[in-house]
């Protein structure tokens, strides 16, 4: 049944999905029937969007509506949209209401429902309230005023909310932190960075094997892992390095996980694709026990049921961090952060123009080259099968000659057909991983520029904001950096070995053809 609604505060959309209302104005509500909290609505602009059901926000205890929501049969009703295709209208934000000593939260855009009555009949306008809830403390004044000075954020599926990045702007985080969960920003010489690790290791992966279970009715690969500082192989399956994936993606927010080698339902226990999988678990755990804080996650250590009872994820990670005494300069943070995001845009872009480019040439060398040399080959081959039917025994050294020339073009083309997957399958393989380290940045830069848009309309007198605010920052600047050296190391290094396998490649061909060329010399 469609409502009607009336906004009784002016709202201006900050996010990607929200709309904006004006005071007054009507917006039709297509259902009772909430979804989590949220009803699917369109406002006088023609607009959809799911729309949170108007509830009063407090720290104290609320009631229910104190008048209930009447509706009316409907005769004439928009039609319901298709909710696939509805953007979401973002949770309502908190905002301080004085009056009478009393102090509470209210929604910034509450509205007034009303059912969508027969034409030309106007039924009567009811207003969600609640009872007002009891008095507090002056520490939980205080801290309801810093939370209604800078507001919530709307949209409650925005990545600054769901990683819990705004509960600890607004000090709702709370969780006992040993000494050891800490993890310390300091200042270096290009800026915040991790401490480096004080007990830096690797991780070997060996070749996979085959096992089964249930007497034999299920199959699956196992890998032998060996830690280099304690040389103790355990074995694990694709599905524990994916427990452990989505267990690093949950506790750390701001941290960028590289994806794991995408899963395959068929063919997986083909040699080529064991082989693909297996160097992609390698880089994958490169890129972990290289990280300072990721390589010293308990998740590694700890048991699976007591790992998922960690309380240090989401708003209680922040807590974690330790940041240098000198606080950062907030408007050279959000340079900073602009920067790198205009910088993994354009590297995404054109990792996307060489994975493409190399792989048609990878495809050109094992199909086309090799196809052509052997066509070459032949015809050589072809010439002296011809120059034996003269039977000279003068020109025997040279149909021998011209026979080994043709089999040494046919060998190069063995040669061009095999090389991929020695200098272009390891760049595509390191270009993957760092396409899943940028596909993870927009949502660390959205926590970050939710924290500073947040601070910006906080006075200067709300130093917890801004300190909370300041460690936000210094983790995020820290994994910028840290990003930075590490793509460094790893394309200074695959690079290196790519001209390297490019230049045994050639002087292979080149000894290969200086072989046949002695062969003339033989006569």
């Amino acid at each position: 049944m469609a409502l009607k609604a009336r906004v009784l505060y002016d709202f201006h959309s900050e996010n990607p999905g929200e709309i904006s209302v004006r005071e007054n104005e009507l917006v039709t509500v297509f259902s009772e029937e909430e979804l989590e909290g949220w009803l699917e609505g369109k406002n006088s602009r023609g607009r959809l969007a799911s729309s949170p059901r108007p509830t009063w926000r407090s720290s104290g205890t609320t009631s229910p509506p104190t008048r209930p929501i009447t509706t009316r049969p409907i005769t004439t009703a928009s039609p319901r949209p298709n909710p696939l295709a509805i953007p979401h209208l973002p949770l309502l934000s908190p905002r301080e209401e004085e009056g009478e000593g009393e102090e509470w939260a209210t929604a910034a855009a509450v509205v007034e429902v009303e059912a969508a009555g027969t034409l030309g009949t106007t039924p009567p306008l009811y207003p969600v309230t609640t009872s007002l809830p009891a008095r507090r403390s002056s520490s939980q004044q205080q801290q309801a005023k810093s939370t209604a000075t800078v507001g919530r954020n709307l949209n409650r599926f925005s990545t600054f909310v769901k990683s819990g990045g705004e509960a600890f702007l607004l000090g709702e985080a709370n969780a006992l932190v040993r000494d050891g969960d800490m993890m310390c920003v300091v200042m270096g010489k290009h800026g915040p960075e991790w401490q480096e690790d004080p007990y830096p290791f690797t991780c070997t992966i060996d070749d996979p094997t085959k096992q089964t279970k249930f007497k034999g009715m299920k199959s699956y690969m196992s890998y032998g892992l060996t830690p280099s500082h304690t040389n103790v192989q355990v074995n694990r399956r694709y599905k524990h390095f994916d427990w452990l994936y989505a267990r690093l993606v949950e506790r750390f927010p701001v941290i960028s996980v590289p994806h794991l080698p995408e899963k395959q339902a068929t063919g997986r226990f083909e040699e080529d694709f064991i082989s693909k999988r297996r160097k992609g678990l390698m880089w994958w755990m490169n890129h972990m026990t290289s990280h300072p804080v990721l390589a010293r996650c308990d998740s590694w250590k700890l048991g699976k049921r007591k790992a998922e009872r960690d309380e240090l994820v989401g708003a209680n990670f922040f807590l974690t961090i330790n940041p240098p005494d000198v606080p950062l300069d907030l408007q050279d943070v959000e340079s900073k952060v602009e920067g790198f995001k205009t910088f993994t845009k354009r590297m995404d872009e054109n990792i996307i123009v060489v994975n493409t480019t190399i792989n048609e040439f990878g495809r050109k060398q094992m199909i086309g080259f090799k196809k052509e040399y052997q066509k070459v080959g032949q015809s050589f081959k072809v010439l002296a099968q011809a120059f034996e039917m003269d039977q000279q025994a003068y020109s025997v050294g040279l149909n021998k000659a011209i026979a080994y020339t043709g089999e040494a073009y046919e060998t190069i083309g063995e040669y061009f057909a095999d090389q991929p997957r020695h200098d272009l399958d390891p760049i595509s393989d390191l270009l993957d991983i760092y396409k899943g380290h940028l596909a993870n940045y927009p949502d660390i830069i959205d926590v970050q520029k939710g924290a500073l848009t947040k601070v910006k309309d906080c006075p200067q007198q709300e130093s917890d904001l801004h300190e909370r605010c300041n460690i936000i920052s210094c983790a995020t600047l820290a994994e910028i950096q840290h990003f930075h050296r590490t793509r460094v190391r790893d394309f200074r290094l695959q690079m290196q070995h790519h001209l390297q396998q490019q230049i045994s490649f050639f002087q292979k061909i080149t000894a290969k053809l200086e072989d046949a060329l002695h062969r003339y010399d033989e006569q």
